[in-house]
């Protein structure tokens, strides 16, 4: 009995600091690299409607944060959170795990979207199973992969 409670108190224990571990832990951006930042702005803009909304000075090329709305001060306003592109000294990287997961309301428009803006699509948008779930992959200019999802309407 002795040692079930004791084994209770340490489970009781390790679950409390577990709780408290995860205490006031948010997310706070998305990083993307590449290596013109200005360039691959614009690109976000053109493509998924982004504007810049921050700019820090750093060595290589500046930090760039780019945020959703429908003029550059209504990003600016927007609460949600941002994408920060930073400086990389290659885009030559090759990551096949998409970095950037964003929600679309129209995948062929936004795909249509991303190739007018000089971004490429890797493959076909295609259903998630049965899901009525549309999911594709976007390539930025400087090799970021995005995944796109587009839910069940």
């Amino acid at each position: 009995m002795r040692r079930l409670v004791t084994i209770m108190a340490g489970a009781a224990a390790a679950l409390l600091l577990a709780q408290t571990a995860h205490a006031d832990v948010t997310l706070n951006s998305v990083r993307v690299a590449a290596m013109d930042t200005v360039a691959l702005a614009k690109f976000y803009q053109a493509a998924f409607g982004m504007f810049e909304v921050n700019r820090i000075a750093v060595p290589g090329g500046p930090e760039i944060f780019v945020n959703f709305g429908a003029t550059a001060d209504a990003a600016k306003a927007n609460k949600g959170l941002p994408i920060v592109l930073f400086h990389r000294d290659s885009d030559a990287v090759k990551d096949p795990i998409p970095h950037v997961i964003l929600n679309v309301t129209d995948m062929a428009a936004t795909a249509a979207a991303v190739k007018a803006a000089g971004g490429t699509m890797d493959g076909e948008p295609r259903p998630f199973g049965n899901t009525g779930i549309v999911i594709g992959f976007a390539v930025d200019p400087a090799g970021n992969r995005i995944e796109l999802i587009q839910p069940r309407k």
